[in-house]
């Protein structure tokens, strides 16, 4: 366990140019007493690593060192092939520098590793679209990918739901999200940062503007907080429902996890076994298409606008399939 350690801290202090105690203990789960204890043992087994003290200070390793550490486990290496993704390389442009990356690693594995390795990607495969959906065209992700990397400003075109439908901005890529199979650019504007999607621009141009990322900026944390405040926006409302058993059995397939997880934590049974429950909904048109599906076992008690809404739209389909009459 300590080696696993003392070898973590040297691959941490080798990517990074500095990196305080605290940092280190984080990183890998102990006290900063241990990370002392380890950067003693390091120094003592004679690999050139030294502390500054000071607001600005930390552990460095001298200029120029590295290690040439070459003991991959079987899990190590299978793990790297296995998070490979070569389709997002390809998207990013990067399809033939990870195939040669891999093909590289291959050779370089011994015979027992190499063999692992090769048997993992036979077996294993990751498509992240979603089922029935088309991937979208996407131009202009290798550019945007080119813009993020180097700190560009870019200008672009982009088509948005709400009107004016087409709008040029100036932004600053701080970072690229794949979610659902669909791109996302995280960008930064004067009034603070915006998502985008990414087959959703239209046109284009890396300027020759560079730009300072902003301090502190963790691309995974923006993500987790635009997906809660998208949801919060979202959900405009709550609707009280009547549930049947059988509709209650069937949510989870039919419904987004936030309804289902508040149906559930709401969920009062009455006298008759259905069960009255509070979900979060959208927009009432969007409410409509989203309750339908549970067809007869489910009943709207309020808001009254949307059981009038569904009450409507169960009159209109009734309608579609009346009895003809014969001429």
């Amino acid at each position: 366990m300590r080696a696993s350690r003392l070898v973590s801290i040297l691959l941490l202090l080798q990517s990074r140019e500095r990196m305080t105690a605290d940092d280190l203990a984080a990183h890998l789960g102990v006290s900063e007493r241990t990370v002392y204890r380890d950067v003693e043992a390091l120094s003592a087994a004679g690999v050139p690593i030294y502390g500054e003290a000071g607001h600005e200070g930390g552990y460095r390793l001298v200029d120029g060192y590295r290690t040439r550490l070459t003991g991959l486990t079987a899990a190590e290496a299978e793990s790297l092939f296995l998070a490979g993704l070569p389709g997002v390389a390809a998207d990013l442009g990067l399809g033939r520098a990870a195939a040669e990356a891999r093909l590289k690693l291959t050779a370089a594995l011994p015979a027992g590793l190499s063999e692992r390795v090769v048997r993992w990607q036979d077996r294993f495969h990751l498509d992240a679209l979603a089922w029935y959906q088309e991937t979208d065209p996407i131009p202009h992700l290798t550019a945007v990918a080119a813009a993020v990397w180097r700190q560009h400003r870019v200008r672009l075109r982009y088509l948005r739901w709400e009107s004016p439908h087409e709008v040029t901005r100036t932004v600053e890529p701080h970072g690229l999200v794949l979610k659902g199979g669909q791109w996302y650019l995280v960008a930064r504007r004067a009034d603070g940062f915006r998502v985008y999607r990414v087959s959703r621009i239209l046109d284009l141009r890396l300027l020759d503007e560079s730009f300072d990322r902003a301090a502190g900026f963790d691309l995974a944390a923006h993500w987790r907080a635009h997906l809660d405040a998208f949801d919060a926006r979202r959900h405009e409302g709550h609707a009280v429902l009547r549930l049947s058993p059988t509709a209650m059995e069937q949510l989870p397939y039919l419904a987004e996890p936030a309804v289902v997880h508040a149906a559930h934590a709401s969920a009062r049974a009455e006298p008759d076994g259905w069960i009255r429950v509070t979900i979060p909904v959208e927009s009432e048109v969007q409410a409509v298409r989203d309750i339908l599906p549970l067809g007869p076992d489910a009943e709207v008690l309020s808001p009254a606008t949307l059981r009038a809404r569904l009450a409507d739209a169960v009159t209109a389909m009734a309608r579609h399939y009346a009895p003809r009459r014969k001429h």
